[in-house]
């Protein structure tokens, strides 16, 4: 008895067809068009702020803790700068820090994660059992002593837990990698005798792409949260620079006085925070299957 044979060239096809069915899925649930709509304002604010804003971000330009007025709708901070002006200012650095972080996070523990469920080396375990050593740690101390060391200049420092995504062991002890690298397609394909790396980047990587979206949307709002506490702790941005964060810090002194410098900022990083979360809840949940009968939520 005959069978076709089988195409592997079309698999990577079937995996982006299946990442778009979980996109266009995702999109059917109100939280994720609501965390877009949020993620959207924040990234327009971000990046056309600084073209709007009255004031340069370093400029004292009134009275320090002055109330809101016609000429600062937001008052003016401890030092008189403007405060809209820094608010319009000072998204940029925490937009493009936490997107960095959490891109070269998943990235770099995408790759550490298919090495070490693929290959099973006794360098990929001792890998692997480094990174739960590492993870044992507050994540908050980890970057601290990262910072201390390399000066106050925040960096994305938020490989360890990224490379736990798709190793043996994570996900209630079944790794994502783990659970794609024993189906039929990788054997058949180590059977015609593909290269491993052909193996690892065309038949593997696109079949733990949708899990390691929902990854990246949930370590995205940690970056953001983390970075926000690094500015607020003071080993982030550096004054005069403007930046969320550091606004929370430089005003909390004068939050019974004029309490906007310090509101404004955090309301923004909140926004920031929940617009990505809801967006990885959304796609979580088509990822999952979740009933959508009676309409999406």
């Amino acid at each position: 008895m005959s069978s076709a044979p089988i195409s592997l060239e079309t698999l990577p096809a079937a995996g982006r067809r299946g990442r778009m069915r979980t996109v266009r899925r995702s999109m059917q649930y109100g939280r994720t068009r609501f965390g877009l709509g949020i993620l959207a304002f924040i990234v327009l604010l971000a990046l056309v702020g600084p073209f709007v804003a009255p004031h340069a971000p370093d400029a004292v330009v009134g009275l320090p803790a002055q109330s809101p007025s016609r000429s600062f709708p937001l008052g003016t901070d401890y030092l008189g700068h403007d405060v809209l002006s820094r608010v319009l200012w000072g998204g940029r650095s925490v937009l493009w820090m936490a997107f960095s972080a959490a891109t070269l996070g998943v990235a770099v523990g995408a790759a550490v994660g298919l090495l070490a469920a693929y290959t099973r080396t006794i360098a990929d375990d001792l890998l692997m059992r480094g990174m739960d050593v590492i993870l044992a740690f507050p994540q908050i101390v980890f970057v601290l002593l990262f910072v201390s060391l390399l000066g106050p200049k925040l960096r994305p420092y938020r490989r360890p837990r990224r490379a736990r995504v798709g190793t043996p062991g994570c996900q209630g002890g079944a790794g994502i990698t783990s659970d794609v690298v024993h189906r039929e397609f990788v054997e058949a394909a180590e059977l015609i005798g593909l290269q491993r790396r052909r193996i690892l980047v065309r038949e593997i990587l696109p079949n733990i792409t949708t899990p390691l979206m929902v990854e990246y949307g949930l370590r995205l709002t940690w970056s953001i949260a983390l970075i926000a506490a690094i500015s607020f702790l003071g080993f982030g941005i550096q004054p005069p620079n403007a930046d969320w964060g550091l606004m929370i810090n430089e005003n909390r002194n004068i939050l019974n006085l004029q309490p906007l410098p310090v509101l404004v900022p955090a309301i923004y990083i909140g926004l920031f925070a929940v617009g990505t979360n809801l967006i990885a809840e959304g796609i979580a949940r088509a990822v999952a299957g979740v009933d959508r009968q009676g309409g999406a939520r």
